[in-house]
């Protein structure tokens, strides 16, 4: 069984509840099917990972309204009213980082996540206290699964890769740590986690 040293979280999804949806279903009072159109055409993540990627927020609005004139106070929302596509924790996530971290490993952070919005958040959340490093795209200007993200985070935690357990909800996220000699978790729930955790030898409760 493979020893690790520290376990590096993805934020949006796996600790954070991130999701536009939270915003758009109350801008289309609830229909969401309305809600889901506007974020795969007008406002689609293919696009909001340039702005992850560190792309200026005001230009990137300026670029979908040129094209769609008639839903600029929708767009303009979504960096605008940015906040409220935060529902809160991902339950269970954060009780989990602080058994890791009783438990003596070290705990890092890597995501996708524009520097400016990330910001607006920061403070909000105690739970990123935990973390050693923060690690975001829109510091650097490259996405994951981009091997320079990985390369640079690698190069702030101070561990080899393969001392290192890393969590996303992204199989492609994954496989590409795994490529650079990561561990990898596919997150599907804290309480999946907690299970995998512990049959991988990092906690000993509740399955020891």
């Amino acid at each position: 069984m493979t020893a690790y040293d520290g376990v590096i979280f993805d934020l949006g999804g796996v600790v954070i509840d991130w999701n536009p949806m939270h915003l758009y279903r109350k801008l289309f009072a609830g229909d969401e099917a309305k809600a889901a159109d506007f974020l795969a055409r007008i406002c689609p993540p293919a696009w909001n990972e340039k702005q992850d990627a560190g792309r200026d927020l005001e230009a990137a609005a300026a670029e979908r309204i040129a094209i769609y004139p008639e839903w600029e106070p929708e767009i303009r929302a979504f960096y605008g009213r940015w906040s409220e596509m935060i529902g809160g924790l991902v339950p269970g996530t954060a009780e989990v980082m602080r058994e890791l971290k009783a438990a003596g490993l070290r705990l890092f952070a890597l995501s996708n996540w524009n520097s400016i919005t990330f910001a607006r958040v920061r403070r909000r959340f105690a739970e990123l206290d935990l973390f050693e490093h923060i690690v975001l795209s829109g510091d650097h200007g490259c996405i994951k699964p981009d091997a320079r993200l990985y390369r640079i985070a690698l190069e702030r935690y101070g561990l080899p890769p393969g001392r290192l357990l890393f969590i996303d909800d992204n199989p492609v996220n994954i496989a590409a740590g795994e490529a650079l000699g990561i561990g990898g978790l596919l997150f599907a729930g804290a309480d999946k986690l907690r299970d995998d955790l512990c049959q991988r030898g990092l906690l000993a409760s509740p399955c020891a």
